[in-house]
């Protein structure tokens, strides 16, 4: 069992409930958002139309693209409304003593990480 890399991204207090904040892991840009305690995380790069997801909306456990309303689940990763199809790549969170932790291996390959 080989165990998993987790780089510190950010203190869970910096982290409003709601709000997404972009990190980057190394050289991934990567959208955490804080759900009620809970901290996601997700590729910050819309499949669709290649726009930052930092700068949209959260609705409970979904992210809005701002440039197209793109729904993704935060989650999953999937693409719940169009125009995007294809899911967004997920990241595994850890929060140790305040800090958000992030394992830089996504859930699945995607064109934008190489």
């Amino acid at each position: 069992m080989t165990e998993r890399t987790l780089v510190d991204v950010a203190a869970l207090a910096d982290l409003d409930p709601g709000e997404p904040r972009q990190v980057e892991v190394e050289g991934i840009p990567i959208v955490l958002v804080n759900i009620d305690g809970e901290v996601l995380a997700v590729h910050d790069i819309c499949t669709h139309a290649l726009e930052s997801l930092s700068g949209g909306w959260v609705d409970d456990d979904r992210i809005e693209c701002p440039r197209h309303g793109s729904a993704f689940s935060l989650r999953s990763g999937e693409a719940l409304t169009p125009p995007a199809t294809l899911p967004l790549p997920t990241f595994a969170v850890e929060v140790r003593d305040g800090r958000v932790l992030v394992d830089p291996t996504p859930s699945h390959d995607h064109p934008l990480i190489r």
